[in-house]
């Protein structure tokens, strides 16, 4: 059975049309709650949000739809993904709920779920609420219907763990650091994190105002990070996205690093303080370079469907830490159970400071290559699996490239597009590849 609503990150949409409406928010929590209340008695889940001017309207609908099922409501208020993830363990809560729509622009929202050990919850439990969703509603009396509060220091609570992950024995000042949080759900614990742990902080993208999220800053704006390193002639400088789930790193040269770059930073750091790092899980669309490097450490390479979760899932069926995706999503298991920007941030600036290195020069033996990516849009019907010019020209190319690159054919999720990444240590031989596999699939 395929699920209606739930997507491969929560439900996601533009507000104001299905699902991100406020009746159906109320409902989905009133189905949540219920399936919650087969476990448990009385349940309590906490909810945190970004800055979208919409935050306010779902939180309402989220909290009147827990309440009408009997479930106890804990508010947080602003906060980082990853901050109501940690808050949830903590607080021994049955969920963590999280409004954001991440990285997209303000118009978009959604809903997310954390379980009550702060990880992402299995296909299994989606499709139980999805049930629950086309079952009439049953409203508890007044008598057992849930309560709300707020829980006031949540982001200290998050600022003093973010910090508990950086080594004792270490220090940030005298580093100048710009921080950018795309005036999302970080605006104010991220500058208190690194100002704490010392260092001299310049903020941009930290005056939200319910619809500048993500707008030209942040993660998936680093443009305005390189300009304002450089401008304030800072050390480093951190982008984080709307939800502070994904990271982006630049150097004092205005270098920007990603995070296949940071995921190899972070194995390489913990081989150079004598850890044994068995193995590291990428994507499909991770760097060659980094596979090539970390294997030359004798560091076991996989590469799990793009996303995180399924970064995560890799991760736990071989029982390894560190993995994450080249747009910043990280993951280091022994730090937090999901990816987070500021801890991500935090590892890299730690190996910095202990090695008394700049990035560049802790990631000399990474040099990654170039990848050329070109849609191609498909006619409807269009079987390309099975066209033999494309199978021909596919091992043609494959056996040109050799151990020196590699190819990456794969639809598009949301639009009639097929997606072919080449890459290769030579950026004409990549792109002249990639051009020979587009004529293969117009011809079919």
């Amino acid at each position: 059975m395929s699920r209606q609503y739930f997507g491969t990150d929560g439900i996601r949409g533009t507000v104001g049309q299905a699902p991100i409406t406020p009746d159906f928010v109320l409902r989905l929590a009133h189905a949540v709650g219920r399936v919650l209340k087969q476990t448990e008695e009385r349940p309590t889940v906490l909810i945190g949000k970004d800055t979208r001017i919409s935050g306010y309207m779902l939180e309402s609908a989220l909290e009147s739809g827990f309440n009408s099922a009997g479930v106890d409501v804990v508010l947080l208020g602003p906060l980082p993904t990853p901050g109501v993830a940690y808050l949830t363990r903590t607080q021994r809560a049955s969920l963590g709920v999280v409004i954001s729509a991440s990285h997209n622009a303000f118009a978009d929202n959604g809903i997310k779920f954390f379980s009550a050990l702060g990880t992402k919850l299995p296909d299994a439990w989606e499709m139980a609420v999805e049930a629950a969703l086309a079952q009439p509603p049953v409203w508890v009396d007044s008598a057992n219907l849930g309560k709300t509060r707020r829980l006031e220091d949540a982001a200290g609570r998050y600022i003093e763990f973010c910090k508990s992950t950086f080594a004792n024995d270490l220090t940030l000042k005298g580093l100048k650091i710009v921080v950018d949080a795309a005036h999302g759900a970080a605006y104010q614990v991220a500058p208190e994190v690194f100002h704490e742990l010392g260092a001299d902080i310049v903020c941009i993208g930290c005056s939200p105002d319910g619809m500048n999220i993500n707008h030209e800053v942040g993660a998936t704006h680093p443009e305005a990070l390189m300009a304002a390193v450089k401008a304030h002639s800072a050390d480093y400088g951190v982008a984080l996205d709307g939800d502070a789930d994904r990271l982006q790193l630049v150097d004092a040269n205005g270098r920007l690093f990603n995070g296949d770059e940071v995921l190899f930073l972070m194995v390489n750091e913990r081989l150079a303080r004598g850890e044994v790092v068995t193995g590291a899980v990428g994507t499909l669309m991770t760097n060659l370079a980094v596979e090539v490097a970390l294997k030359a450490r004798g560091v076991q390479f996989v590469r799990a469907k793009v996303g995180d979760r399924y970064v995560l899932e890799e991760l736990e069926r071989n029982g390894w830490l560190l993995g994450g995706e080249g747009s910043g999503h990280l993951l280091a298991l022994d730090k937090h159970t999901t990816g987070d920007g500021l801890i991500s941030a935090l590892q890299v600036l730690q190996a910095c400071v202990r090695s008394r290195k700049p990035l560049a020069e802790l990631l000399a033996d990474v040099t990654l290559f170039p990848q050329i990516l070109l849609n191609v849009r498909l006619q409807p019907g269009q079987d390309w699996k099975s066209s033999l010019t494309l199978q021909a020209e596919s091992k043609a190319v494959e056996a040109e490239l050799g151990e020196t690159g590699r190819i990456l054919i794969r639809a598009s999720g949301t639009e009639p597009l097929l997606r072919i990444m080449v890459e290769a240590r030579d950026a004409a031989q990549a792109k002249s590849c990639a051009e020979r596999l587009v004529a293969a699939v117009q011809l079919g």
